[in-house]
């Protein structure tokens, strides 16, 4: 019989050995003779179906792959009640379970599959005290793992091992769906965007009509371009913590590991679950942020505060999906939305500058608010406005020097039109936009955090962020003030 169809297991304790031993085949069977330290040899018969079942054991022992071990986290919740100075009693630190901690080590993958795994009993765990205890010659790897289920709270030290199929298919899918190649001019656009950056946090000034998260018929959206020009040195991209309308324009705010971004994702949903207006009375509110719109006509007081719950309805025969006023909260679901406003400016051609401060972060708040509630939509908002917009005129522009020498500084990466679309064009673009944000300095908070003191987080310094005007809108600006 050829060697071919032979299968050899080769067994050898290197204290008893002098020298290879020599090795016998006899059919489907082999012999092994080795010779110890007391010259006295033995044959010992092996049948390859047990040779088979050896291999396969041996293959076994590597089907796992190994997470860092665990350590000890920071509750981003706390953290931002900390900010805010509201009593808490939750811990500063995370009681982390298996799930969340295979999330942080794995972001790519879907908390579907990772859900999955566990039902089907192949997620192991190891723990530090388990491997302390031990000994030379114990048994092999697979034995000594334990399963562990999703709601388990892991120790400092534990490992969490998870099939080798996971890791081979997220290397399959890595392959598969590569990251979008920037050129170098597109790279550094999106880096001129930046306003502010630290270890914890980016900030950068959103163009007009760049969609912030990606989804059908998406392709240039900044999560995915910021991954590739934002990412520097980071072995992780940043993250997204909060959206801006396509359409709308000015502060972004990304967080460049998942720990800031857990953190910055509490502190913009502060107050948001539930509010409503008697919650932000005599309330010191960490996160500010300022907004300027043009709208079409003139609210009847100069400020106020708007608090007006705000609904989903499908129209369209189901094809697409507005937000509106609700007026009985008993009949329909609805979130609360509370928005400040103030009259900046106002011009003789029936257009007034507002500032909006929202102190919720509803979708479309500021547009339905303006549109349904002061009467005065935006410009450039035809979902809200349409009816406004069919009588629209276009205001004549008399002194285009200041603005035509912005124009040829202007780049038009992506295929974005930055030049058009002021009052004095036959369709504005949205004149929305984050013009300034008070944001609480989470990487020195992270800092103070990760340290064994006990700081008041809540008397540190707040960055203040602040975005220029969008060409359209500071054309439409200086054309009101001509």
């Amino acid at each position: 019989m050829s060697n071919s169809k032979l299968i050899v297991a080769y067994f050898a304790r290197a204290s008893l050995l002098r020298s290879p031993p020599p090795l016998f085949f006899y059919g489907n069977h082999f012999s092994l003779t080795y010779a110890t330290t007391s010259n006295a040899a033995s044959v010992v018969a092996y049948d390859t179906s047990f040779c088979n079942q050896v291999l396969i054991k041996d293959k076994k022992e590597n089907k796992w792959f190994t997470l860092p071990p665990f350590t000890s986290t920071i509750n981003p919740i706390s953290v931002a009640k900390k900010l805010s100075n509201t009593n808490t009693t939750t811990s500063s630190t995370n009681n982390t379970t298996a799930l969340k901690w295979i999330l942080r080590c794995c972001p790519q993958l879907p908390r579907s599959l990772v859900q999955k795994l566990f039902r089907l009993r192949q997620v192991r765990k190891e723990s530090i005290c388990e491997s302390n205890s031990q000994d030379f010659g114990s048994k092999p790897q697979e034995q000594r793992l334990k399963r562990v289920s999703a709601k388990d709270e892991l120790s400092i030290g534990d490992k969490i091992f998870l099939p080798i199929s996971v890791q081979e298919k997220q290397e399959h899918e890595r392959f598969e769906k590569q990251e979008y190649q920037c050129s170098k001019d597109e790279i550094s656009y999106i880096q001129s965007l930046e306003l502010h950056k630290d270890h914890a946090i980016i900030v950068i000034n959103k163009p007009h009509g760049m969609p912030v998260q990606g989804g059908i018929g998406i392709r240039n959206s900044l999560d995915v371009l910021a991954a590739t020009a934002l990412k520097y040195d980071y072995s992780e991209p940043p993250r997204l913590v909060h959206r801006l309308d396509r359409d709308s324009s000015g502060i972004l705010v990304l967080g460049r590991t998942q720990t800031s971004a857990a953190v910055l994702h509490s502190i913009f949903r502060e107050k948001t679950s539930g509010a409503s207006t008697d919650d932000f009375d005599n309330t010191k509110q960490i996160l500010q942020r300022s907004y300027w719109a043009l709208v079409i006509g003139t609210p009847r007081r100069t400020s106020g505060l708007v608090s007006v719950p705000l609904g989903k309805v499908v129209v369209d025969n189901g094809k697409s999906e507005r937000i509106t006023t609700v007026d009985d909260a008993q009949t329909m679901s609805c979130q609360h939305a509370v928005t400040e406003y103030r009259v900046i400016e106002s011009s003789h051609h029936g257009f007034t500058w507002l500032e909006l401060r929202p102190l919720t972060g509803r979708k479309h708040q500021l547009r339905v608010h303006c549109a349904e509630v002061l009467r005065t939509p935006i410009v450039g908002d035809y979902k809200y406005g349409w009816q406004a917009h069919r009588k629209w005129k276009p205001v004549p522009w008399s002194n285009p020097e200041k603005t035509e020498k912005l124009l040829g500084l202007n780049i038009h990466p992506f295929g974005l039109d930055l030049e058009s679309g002021s009052i004095s064009e036959k369709q504005p673009h949205l004149h929305l936009h984050c013009k300034q944000m008070v944001l609480p300095d989470v990487s020195l908070a992270l800092q103070y955090m990760q340290s064994s003191k006990d700081h008041d987080l809540s008397q540190l310094q707040s960055l203040k962020l602040a975005a220029p005007l969008p060409l359209h809108m500071q054309r439409s600006w200086d054309i009101l003030k001509s």
